[in-house]
């Protein structure tokens, strides 16, 4: 490491301004800083000092998502392989997943970091870390089998539109990993939607139906069993269908601060109370499933622990967070229930939510101030 370090200081006035490479020294400060602490420090003013910088926490974020790759890579192959009827080990399954899942990842990353070097070249500014969360939640969130350039697209898409028209990392109002998922969802809907597309070159008399799928035709009686559904032994997007995975991931959020049990605690509440306000209706077979069912099917548990939470789109009062998350869970199962379009929910729901975020905080803030006013007059 020391010789690393001692190359990179050798080079690094190459660089800076007035050396030969003068114009590509965001993209030299983006190599340095991602295998070594930035070595600047606050100069004057009152700062708040901490090692956790951008690059630890959006680290350990993706460190969250590893048990939900993991699982998700064995699931593709475990699918694949029981559709064909066909016994292989538990290496043979999770080497077939890894051959699809790790060029999604390698696409996701290579075409959007390259977006983010060409915007911080032409900005002059330096490259963001927020996009290595992003390009990790984009390849669990869509099917195991989708064309690699649809994905490159929509990556595209999602870094231009959905972040550096607003400024980028942190000024973006909406989930760029969520705007990724809804340009392909409404693009390319026959790659996103249907039963043919959640099982890797499955075999034609295999249903291939989520859990979802089956809810939507009236299907109740083929639903998987709630254990099932909780470990993840059902087809879907490549990161979403384990609920233990992702509480594994919840739990490292969460144990270093960096997830919000507020959101996630809220989101889970208002899907689960949906749910029962349903059961309680009960107008069709779709009302009668289980509250709790709800809660671990489709992508509900990985949207309430890595989409609902992101910092930068979620709301930033601590009130705000209880009404942000506990909206998301509602609105959600209401779309599942009652749009027959979109049987997800969640992926709109949130979308929906980071809309309404920061109208959120500026009421909360405008009546915290009110009561405040109100007790001094009181006191007067």
């Amino acid at each position: 490491m020391k010789s690393l370090r001692r190359f990179i200081d050798k080079i690094k006035p190459g660089f800076e301004k007035g050396g030969r490479f003068e114009k590509l020294h965001s993209t030299f400060d983006a190599f340095e800083t991602f295998l070594y602490v930035p070595n600047k420090v606050t100069k004057a003013g009152a700062h708040i000092r901490d090692a956790l910088d951008m690059k630890r926490t959006m680290s350990i974020v993706v460190a969250a998502m590893i048990p939900a790759v993991i699982f998700g890579m064995w699931n593709v192959g475990f699918q694949h392989f029981r559709s064909l009827a066909e016994t292989v080990t538990l290496w043979d399954q999770f080497w077939y997943g890894f051959l699809k899942v790790f060029p999604l990842i390698v696409v996701s990353y290579a075409v959007g970091l390259g977006v983010e070097f060409i915007f911080a070249q032409i900005r002059g500014h330096e490259v963001n870390e927020g996009y290595l969360v992003s390009g990790m939640l984009i390849p669990l969130i869509v099917p195991p089998d989708i064309p690699l350039w649809m994905l490159a697209v929509s990556v595209v898409f999602a870094v231009i539109i959905g972040k550096e028209v607003f400024g980028g990392t942190g000024m973006n109002i909406l989930n760029v990993a969520l705007t990724s998922r809804a340009f392909l969802f409404f693009a390319y809907p026959q790659d996103m939607s249907g039963d043919i597309v959640w099982i890797a070159e499955k075999a034609d008399a295999w249903s291939g139906a989520t859990p979802l799928g089956n809810a939507l035709v009236g299907n109740i009686g083929a639903l998987p069993s709630f254990s099932d559904m909780f470990y993840g032994f059902i087809p879907g997007s490549v990161g979403e269908t384990s609920t233990l995975a992702i509480l594994i991931g919840a739990a490292i959020l969460l144990f270093t601060g960096i997830g919000s049990w507020r959101i996630m605690f809220s989101v889970f509440a208002g899907g689960y109370i949906m749910g029962l306000l349903f059961n309680l209706w009960g107008l069709n077979d779709y009302m009668g499933i289980p509250a709790h069912f709800h809660l671990v099917m489709g992508g509900f548990a990985f949207g309430a622990v890595f989409m609902a939470t992101d910092p930068v789109t979620a709301t930033q009062t601590n009130k705000g967070k209880y009404i942000y998350g506990f909206l998301i869970g509602m609105i959600a199962i209401l779309i599942r229930v009652f749009n027959p379009a979109y049987p997800e929910g969640v992926m709109l729901a949130i979308l929906f939510m980071n809309v309404f975020a920061p109208l959120i905080d500026h009421y909360v803030v405008q009546s915290n101030i009110s009561r405040r006013l109100k007790r001094i007059k009181v006191k007067a």
